[in-house]
């Protein structure tokens, strides 16, 4: 395939183009219209819109992410691990839909066993990247849904998902955890002391009401209850994260430089080295890699 396309990193809440140009990212356009945010419009509508710009230069378009799945565009069959992230390039899935450029889909990857059910959709193509930029053999990609993913090679070979940042969300938001707040403010220390509680005892279960009961008499101020909660949160799930994949040496991080650094937090106080790769340098190289791949 030629060095010049459009890439469309499409989530569940945000959508993220990008226009190459011989090999080059000449410009990109960032939008909220994820599959979960159309607002009454169609996914094709939305895939106009945001390429018109760029319409007239005839390019094909890759996409990755949620906009595969079965509330997206088109419901595309995952790839069952284990799976060589060097193949995705032969496994995508063009969208016949009448539109003003070719289009494909990249494939998601599933886990199909009884002690494990998983998938994922739009990390695959992160990986690609990180795996041939920054190699490691155990992944961490926080966000909404974490995955936690072992690689050998260019092969994932199993991965795991915590949903620490919906029930961060769901428990401040619609749980007595989170009612009558007052608008919450960053407190770093509050975070550690969270973190250092859901680490060192990651059945957390038993002690959540406490959040809601420490600020209630007034050992926690009401506005770090989010913060600690947080910490909480994410302690327990590096702590059983790291039990389930083995002892690690060392973690490579994919994301953004705030869920990073909360993650690289929790990683130094298990002993355990990381390094941080940027989320977009890890898409764009791997959408490059994909690109490459089709034009073998």
């Amino acid at each position: 395939m030629t060095a010049s396309y459009i890439a469309l990193d499409w989530g569940s809440t945000n959508l993220r183009a990008f226009l190459y140009q011989q090999g080059e990212c000449t410009a990109q356009v960032r939008s909220e219209r994820g599959i979960t945010r159309l607002e009454g419009t169609t996914p094709q509508q939305v895939f106009n819109d945001i390429i018109a710009p760029w319409q007239s230069l005839k390019l094909p378009v890759i996409m990755a992410g949620m906009i595969g799945s079965n509330a997206g565009w088109v419901d595309v069959p995952y790839l069952p691990a284990p799976v060589s992230l060097d193949a995705l390039g032969q496994h995508l899935f063009p969208v016949s839909a009448a539109l003003p450029a070719k289009a494909w889909i990249v494939p998601g990857i599933c886990i199909n066993r009884a002690d494990n059910c998983n998938v994922m959709r739009g990390e695959e193509t992160q990986l690609l990247g990180a795996l041939h930029d920054s190699p490691a053999s155990l992944y961490l990609m926080p966000g909404t849904h974490s995955k936690w993913v072992e690689t050998d090679g260019s092969q994932i070979r199993d991965f795991r998902t915590a949903m620490t940042g919906e029930l961060h969300h769901l428990l401040m938001s619609h749980s007595l955890l989170g009612k009558g707040l007052p608008a919450q403010q960053s407190a770093g220390d509050v975070f550690h002391q969270g973190l250092s509680t859901g680490f060192s005892q990651p059945d957390i279960t038993g002690r959540l009401f406490e959040v809601r009961a420490a600020h209630v008499l007034n050992r926690l101020d009401k506005s770090a209850v989010s913060d600690w909660l947080s910490g909480l949160l994410i302690g327990s799930e590096v702590a059983q994260m790291l039990r389930l994949f083995g002892h690690q040496q060392s973690v490579t991080i994919i994301g953004n430089p705030q869920l990073t650094e909360r993650y690289a937090q929790a990683l130094s106080l298990a002993g355990v080295r990381w390094q941080a790769f940027d989320g977009d340098q890890a898409f764009q190289s791997g959408i490059r890699r994909i690109v490459n791949a089709m034009g073998d």
